[in-house]
């Protein structure tokens, strides 16, 4: 097997543990080429990707375009910001636009959950979900699994707890399809009003004390409060938040045990998390933003596989 049996990547659930397993692979391989003085590979010298955001982004974009430079494709960069959208274009209009310019894959984020399955059931391109509102951030989940499994040697059967704000979070519903794809024990923790209702269906345990979900957990990935997609007020204060969700060394230091922590920035310290958890050794948050442009890689060298 040397190919994702889609050509697109909209979201973990369309993954399978074969495919999942061989991204994990060939990312490895991935991952050796970027150890060397010269770090690209002539795997996509024929391809044209172009990558479309319509939101705001710093990590997943700037690792898309490496991973792509990597790979020696063919780079068009499109921000929503100053583009034809603002004169009254629509989304399709600008995306067919985009792909008559001979473009093979598309990756893109956009605010509104579903656009990249739309922008898919509409082109001839391979899409990319690179987030889509609070649906998926396949890529994201892939590159934290990854992680995981590159620290700990295995996923299967390890306790991940997911803390922070759930409802709004992509990047927690496509870590708990993946982690459950892969045989991990996932909780989420947070305040009851930042927890979806439907979590328990999901087949994963709920837990209000951040304490109590740390003495249980192998892993911690802590989130960002998302002020901008909140229209209501889901708890009384940062500080208050700070206070009985924030994820600090005091509190570490009386689990009494090594804990993995992780975040998918950007981080808000002194928030979620202070700054002496984030920068201390119990922190893989860089070896996250590190495996994320080889997993990026291994993705478009397997989707590339599936042009025509």
């Amino acid at each position: 097997m040397n190919k994702l049996n889609n050509k697109h990547l909209l979201g973990i659930k369309n993954l399978n543990y074969d495919e999942i397993d061989l991204i994990f692979n060939t990312a490895d391989k991935f991952k050796e080429v970027l150890t060397r003085p010269i770090k690209k590979v002539p795997s996509l010298r024929h391809i044209t990707v172009a990558n479309i955001f319509f939101e705001n982004s710093t990590r997943t974009k700037l690792s898309f375009e490496l991973a792509e430079k990597r790979l020696s494709a063919e780079i068009l960069n499109f921000s929503s910001f100053g583009s034809s959208l603002k004169k009254g274009e629509s989304l399709l209009d600008t995306i067919k636009n985009i792909l008559v310019m001979k473009v093979d894959i598309m990756v893109i984020r956009h605010s509104s959950p579903g656009v990249p399955q739309f922008i898919a059931n509409n082109v001839n391109a391979s899409v990319v979900n690179a987030g889509d509102g609070t649906h998926e951030h396949p890529t994201q989940a892939l590159l934290d699994a990854y992680s995981i499994k590159e620290k700990l040697g295995n996923i299967k059967n390890k306790k991940i707890v997911i803390i922070g704000d759930i409802i709004h979070s992509r990047v927690a519903i496509s870590n708990i399809f993946l982690l459950k794809k892969l045989g991990a024990k996932v909780m989420v923790c947070g305040p009851r009003t930042l927890i979806p209702t439907h979590m328990s269906s999901l087949d994963v345990i709920v837990e209000n004390n951040v304490k109590k979900a740390l003495e249980w957990a192998d892993v911690a990935n802590v989130l960002r409060i998302q002020l901008e997609r909140q229209q209501v007020k889901y708890f009384p204060s940062l500080r208050e938040y700070s206070l009985y969700f924030g994820i600090n060394n005091k509190l570490l230091k009386s689990l009494k045990k090594d804990l993995i922590i992780m975040h998918p920035g950007p981080i808000n310290r002194g928030i979620e998390i202070s700054s002496d958890v984030a920068d201390s050794s119990s922190s893989i948050i860089l070896n996250q933003v590190e495996n994320g442009v080889a997993i990026r890689m291994a993705i478009l060298y397997l989707l590339s596989h599936n042009i025509k």
